[in-house]
């Protein structure tokens, strides 16, 4: 018997299984093929705007994917750079084949992790708890714990133009009746849809006709555990390319053909990743689209068309392909696709990403309703530890919104639910100057130390990081820039206002134009450069920090104020009809929860704490 079961080897069953067995539980990681654990079925890429910020997340709490990515990847830049740090994330090129292999690797380092392959179609369940899986072979493995992490393998479908076609990705088997049995214990299943784009051979593309898309010239790695593998001068190049009016003719013509748009497709698709058909009808008055030619491995002669997602029939996409400027002849290897699948509502979910209904049973990932490599592992490091907390007769960890994306994501989820595959945006964060790319050390290594999911070596190395943010403020405060001539020549030069009198290095950072590489060329600086940074964004953005921390304190006291588990909503008089559904459906933990619930208005929520106050001495 094992403690935990992780049903999917995505992603998401990835993080989840590996932190379970990190933790000290017996755990099994069943797939339906060990070659295609951590895969990547849509774009090889690594992070990105909001997600980066993820994979760091994921990293400061013991995760794999940030190193996985480190090692794997052939290509690596900071976006959003030129902008504000609460917006600046990484992405990575991954190599398609480099990445599972590693990630495989790291999973069979784990002493408390097994492997086997097998597919799962029914749960193990008495009195509403589950106790293991059936395969479909018939055979029973039991468990404490089940985490399901099937991504879009639950009664898939792939669809190109008319064609229908019963399958997972990459034309694999899929779980015909697992989503069916969840349905009979009571769960509300949903139907979702995504896609990718085609791939084309590498030697029919005219890349002389494209934009260069290069990587960073700086050393960049998403784990804080590693140092850089790879050499800026090898990494791989990128295009850029665009649709023309020729596109857009072929698609608006044929547009009825698509799996969407020809009405073959029941699943909803993802608002925020939309396909080339849907853009071309949301925004027909932009005359063209933009598009990334990427590589999908250094091994593999097939690049990916990013940003070209489509599910028009074959024939339609070879014209459309063609279409492009330098891409008049070139092969497609594999069609574009959507994928419809099957999902649970996350409304059905705790913020500990254990099932309502059914004890014992977590969920992460696409099956939650999600769309992303990097949401997914997020979903799968929380459950995947919370599943151990249970175990350990512990409370569950639950990232507050000011905590961390991860905490944004599934709150949002489990308070909001889903209409559509959810992607995490930073718009959906209202905290995002203080869940910044380069802090999530600073946010969440304590709490993974705590966990026992960070060594003690790793701590070491946080508690060093911050005495030195702690020492450098120091001296920036107590020093003095003196305005010799060589100090107003070396102003001059940089194009920079000379200052009018001598001034400490904290007041000179406080400038816009003035930078800590700037100041270095007055005086040296024996601290690493993510020190350097991490102070210079503290000292010019400080007010704008201060006001975020101050909304943060303000959220966690209305956080506070606790929900009983057993409260009655039809008791509440006076709630709007709406409210009172939404709130019972949902059961939020607190006040503040309350308050994000789509349907609750301010009046719900001041009668809801008039209700608590005097049925629960409620302050």
């Amino acid at each position: 018997m094992y403690d935990i079961i992780v049903v999917g080897g995505g992603h998401a069953g990835c993080e989840a299984a590996n932190i379970a067995g990190k933790m000290g539980m017996k755990t099994l990681l069943l797939t339906m093929n060990k070659n295609n654990i951590a895969d990547m079925p849509c774009n090889p890429s690594i992070g990105g705007t909001a997600k980066g910020v993820i994979v760091r997340e994921i990293d400061a709490l013991g995760g794999l994917m940030g190193k996985v990515a480190d090692v794997s990847h052939f290509q690596i830049k900071m976006l959003n750079n030129s902008k504000g740090p609460a917006v600046r994330s990484l992405r990575c090129q991954a190599d398609k084949r480099v990445y599972p292999k590693k990630m495989l690797e790291e999973l069979e380092k784990n002493p408390n992790l097994e492997i086997k392959e097998g597919l799962v179609e029914n749960l193990i369940i008495n009195d509403h708890k589950v106790e293991g899986v059936i395969l479909a072979s018939g055979a029973k493995i039991k468990s404490k714990i089940v985490i399901l992490t099937t991504g879009t393998y639950l009664k898939a479908n792939i669809l190109v133009g008319d064609e229908n076609t019963p399958s997972g990705p990459h034309g694999e088997g899929r779980s015909n009746h697992l989503s069916d049995n969840l349905k009979k214990e009571g769960l509300n299943i949903i139907r979702l849809k995504t896609g990718t784009p085609p791939r084309i051979k590498a030697s029919s593309i005219d890349f002389s006709k494209f934009e260069e898309e290069l990587g960073d010239d700086t050393y960049l790695t998403f784990s804080y555990d590693l140092e850089p593998c790879y050499e800026i001068k090898d990494q791989q190049k990128c295009y850029l390319l665009y649709t023309n009016d020729k596109t857009h003719k072929i698609i608006k013509e044929h547009l009825k053909e698509s799996a969407m748009y020809g009405g073959y497709a029941t699943g909803v698709g993802p608002r925020y990743c939309p396909s080339i058909e849907d853009k071309i009808v949301r925004f027909s008055d932009k005359k063209r689209h933009q598009l990334f030619l990427e590589p999908e491995s250094i091994y593999y002669d097939e690049w990916y068309l990013q940003g070209f997602s489509t599910s028009m029939p074959r024939y339609v996409q070879e014209q459309m392909v063609h279409s492009l400027v330098g891409l008049e002849k070139a092969i497609i290897t594999k069609n574009a696709y959507a994928i419809e699948y099957d999902a649970i509502s996350p409304l059905q979910i705790k913020a500990s990403l254990e099932n309502k209904i059914l004890e014992n049973l977590f969920t992460a990932g696409q099956i939650n309703g999600t769309s992303g490599y990097e949401e997914a592992a997020g979903q799968g490091l929380i459950a995947g530890i919370n599943a151990s907390l249970k175990l350990q007769n512990k409370k569950p960890l639950i990232l507050r919104r000011d905590e961390a994306y991860i905490g944004v994501l599934i709150d949002d989820l489990v308070t909001k639910g889903v209409t559509d595959p959810y992607r995490m945006l930073t718009s959906r964060a209202e905290f995002r100057l203080i869940l910044r790319h380069d802090n999530a050390d600073l946010r969440l290594r304590e709490k993974g130390y705590k966990l026992g999911t960070i060594t003690d070596e790793q701590y070491h190395k946080l508690e060093k990081k911050i005495k030195d943010i702690a020492s450098l403020a120091k001296d920036l405060k107590e020093h003095k820039l003196v305005i010799t001539k060589e100090v107003k020549d070396t102003f001059i030069k940089n194009n920079l206002e000379v200052p009018k009198r001598s001034m400490s290095y904290e007041e000179l950072l406080k400038r816009p134009e003035i930078t800590m590489a700037f100041l270095s060329n007055f005086t040296s600086f024996p601290y690493s450069l993510e020190v350097m940074e991490q102070v210079e964004i503290g000292i010019k953005y400080e007010g704008y920090i201060k006001k975020a921390k101050k909304e943060a304190e303000k959220l966690q006291k209305i956080e506070g104020k606790q929900i009983p588990e057993d409260i009655d909503y039809q008791k509440v008089k006076n709630l709007a009809s709406e409210a009172r559904q939404k709130l019972s459906e949902v059961r939020p933990l607190t006040i503040a929860q309350a308050s994000r619930i789509s349907g609750v208005n301010p009046a719900d929520i001041a009668i809801l704490a008039v209700y608590l106050k005097k049925e629960y001495n409620h302050d």
